[in-house]
């Protein structure tokens, strides 16, 4: 019996015809969308997609929408642009920043606030630049933290990303190195020995999974988060809340429920960040803080994630609630998951001048 050989990544307009995901009609539209964004498409997604608009297919199938760019929305939503002192650096807060080195994804998210600059063409950092954003990270001692992202840091070969962690893991005051990746879920045959050997460090490891649905979890996926965290490296999950993705209450518990299952803490839901042609996907902020509220006590609180706002332009991250204590009534009130309120009958103590 000959053995079963996956399909290569999707990454042009006919492949997408050619099996079933777009329209012959849609083509032209498609091949304009194509002039500014990448299309990739991965084995292990292409076996869930059932429908081209499906929770999997809608988060990675191109759109003709993608075409359209609401008034609100922003070239550059997050202000990445304007906070880079080098290339490849990011440095938003006093204590971290970003080093991104290269764009390339193992798939191109179609409401990625990055995604005019990632694609197959993106690269790698050269060495130049890679020295110099690593001697940038040196001369700034008040950096104890940085987050490998890009483009996925787990697309990088072994040598490369073991080069760089080696690297990082010399700077004296770099205490705490994240890697933010697709990877594990979008292509789990990556996560090799090699690879898991190139995160050996002794400054703390955490790795960040980008996953937005409970099928993405695959046994192929578990199994290869198994192995990160046999390596004793924690995972936490981030997803982005997205409209006909993970914007009910079942699918965003079934989410939220699966990280818990596969070992990994829930740590952002972040609100879609305001990208060019991303308005299809967008979820109102009231809609999503009273998500999260139906299911407050229903999940355990391993599985609440910070629902998070990136300010457009750049002002950092915001917890966005849902609040239970009302400061403004006397004496405080507090509503219980079911939304009632509870009268807290012991005063709050005032502070001394000299505890304020």
């Amino acid at each position: 019996m000959a053995e079963k050989v996956n399909p290569p990544t999707l990454r042009s307009v006919a492949q997408l015809v050619a099996h079933g995901l777009v329209s012959p009609e849609q083509s032209n539209a498609l091949e304009d969308v194509a002039k500014t964004f990448s299309t990739a498409i991965p084995a292990e997604f292409l076996a869930l997609i059932n429908h081209p608009d499906d929770p999997i297919g809608r988060q990675v199938v191109p759109s003709p929408a993608e075409l359209t760019t609401a008034p609100w929305e922003m070239q550059d939503p997050i202000g990445d642009d304007a906070l880079s002192p080098v290339p490849g650096i990011v440095h938003r807060y006093q204590d971290r920043a970003l080093l991104k080195p290269l764009l390339i994804c193992p798939l191109y998210c179609r409401f990625c606030f990055r995604r005019e600059h990632v694609g197959p063409d993106g690269g790698l950092l050269s060495d130049k630049a890679l020295a110099t954003a690593l001697g940038w990270i040196t001369d700034h001692p008040d950096i104890s933290e940085i987050i490998l992202t890009g483009g996925d840091p787990l697309m990088l070969s072994p040598r490369r990303l073991k080069h760089i962690i080696s690297a990082l893991s010399a700077i004296p005051h770099i205490q705490t190195i994240r890697i933010h990746s697709r990877v594990p879920v979008a292509d789990p045959s990556r996560i090799t020995p090699a690879l898991l050997d190139a995160l050996e460090t002794d400054r703390a490891m955490w790795v960040v999974l980008h996953a937005n649905h409970a099928s993405e979890l695959t046994p192929n996926a578990r199994m290869a988060l198994r192995q990160i965290q046999s390596r004793a490296i924690p995972v936490l999950s981030q997803s982005v809340l997205l409209r006909g993705v993970n914007d009910t209450e079942q699918a965003l518990e079934a989410l939220l429920r699966a990280f818990v299952t596969a070992r990994i803490k829930p740590y952002y839901l972040h609100q879609l960040d305001p990208a060019p042609g991303t308005s299809h996907f967008h979820v109102p902020i009231d809609e999503g803080r009273a998500l999260l509220a139906k299911l407050r006590g229903r999940v355990t609180g391993l599985a609440w994630p910070t629902y998070v706002l990136d300010i457009p332009g750049g002002a950092g991250k915001v917890p966005l609630g849902p609040d239970y204590y009302r400061p403004d009534t006397h004496p405080g009130q507090v509503r219980d998951p079911s939304g009632i309120p509870h009268r807290l009958d012991h005063p709050q103590p005032e502070l001394t001048c000299s505890e304020r």
